[in-house]
């Protein structure tokens, strides 16, 4: 099946869950952003498996499918419209065979993530099928997309049919609910160098609230707020990074790195947003007040696993 794109959209990239094994050599993991939106488009849209989703950056694209198939759009509502049909995030929709899919205005959140029956028909490279712009490889021609190309997807004619379109499971949305202005509380753990800064930017971490700056990325989110000082100055030695990490370079102002950060770092560590956190961070954007919440690991881990067995109760409710 033929997925024509007529219009492209702000910044369209096909992504999966990473590419993995490889930052040793230079490679950044890449993936989604929106790990919770992506896994549950493809579960709406009937897929049992991690298969390449489009991320859809504030302003989406225009897209005409030449035969019939199931979608799901979940994460940002950005007016999506299905032959002129309103859409809603996070259902399954059936789309007709020449169906024109477009989206409008942003009406919360950031990032969209539209999954289509069967996948995309994108070759792996180093084991994942995730965009990488920056360094001009993967996904769809290692570029976002453009007007005229052509996205293939796999017959998916033959195939069970997923039960419940039109299905709006009752499940968290990764989109923040705050009412606009209010700071997104993002819940964190004390990072590897907590004990290097001053008790007042420790303090100031929890209590203050911290801007998204326009210089923010898929590399790293940088942070407006209080200045965060060490309590001694001194060179650290080069540490492996991951994702949610929050570092603090020489200016003090905090930079929590994303999906494609680099492997490694040597700016201090003082925080890590927690996994189940990472998704709500990813719908914010320039602008937008965000505020941190210390939390245990025991707290961090029991709220992964809840977040693992609502995926696993909506696998088997539509698969």
């Amino acid at each position: 099946m033929k997925i024509e794109v007529l219009k492209p959209g702000a910044q369209t990239q096909a992504q999966d869950l990473g590419r993995y094994g490889y930052q040793g050599l230079g490679v950044p993991v890449s993936g989604v952003m929106d790990e919770w939106s992506h896994r549950l488009a493809n579960l709406l849209a009937g897929n049992s498996g991690d298969e390449a989703t489009l991320e859809i950056v504030l302003t989406g694209p225009t897209l005409r499918f030449e035969a019939a198939t199931r979608i799901a759009i979940c994460g940002a509502d950005l007016s999506a419209r299905l032959d002129g049909r309103r859409l809603r995030p996070d259902r399954a929709v059936d789309v007709p065979a020449g169906g024109v899919l477009e989206f409008g205005a942003c009406e919360a959140g950031l990032r969209a993530y539209l999954a289509v029956r069967g996948g995309l028909a994108i070759t792996p490279l180093m084991g994942s099928r995730s965009s990488y712009v920056r360094g001009g490889f993967g996904g769809f021609a290692g570029r976002a997309l453009r007007k005229g190309d052509v996205l293939l997807a796999p017959d998916a004619s033959g195939r069970p049919t997923p039960r419940g379109p039109g299905v709006r499971p009752i499940l968290p949305s990764s989109v923040p609910r705050e009412p606009r202005g209010q700071a997104v509380p993002l819940r964190v753990m004390p990072g590897e160098h907590w004990a290097l800064f001053t008790p007042a930017a420790r303090e100031a971490l929890l209590q203050a609230e911290f801007r998204i700056t326009a210089q923010s990325d898929r590399m790293g989110y940088r942070l407006e707020g209080p200045p965060l000082a060490r309590s001694t100055p001194g060179e650290l030695v080069s540490e492996a990074m991951s994702f949610g990490t929050i570092q603090v370079p020489n200016d003090g102002q905090p930079i929590v790195l994303m999906a494609e950060r680099h492997g490694t770092g040597g700016y201090p560590k003082i925080a890590h947003v927690i996994s189940v956190d990472l998704p709500r961070l990813a719908q914010l954007g320039p602008q937008q007040t965000l505020r941190f919440q210390a939390v245990t690991l025991e707290t961090a881990q029991a709220l992964y696993l809840q977040r693992e067995q609502l995926l696993a109760t909506l696998r088997d409710a539509l698969l």
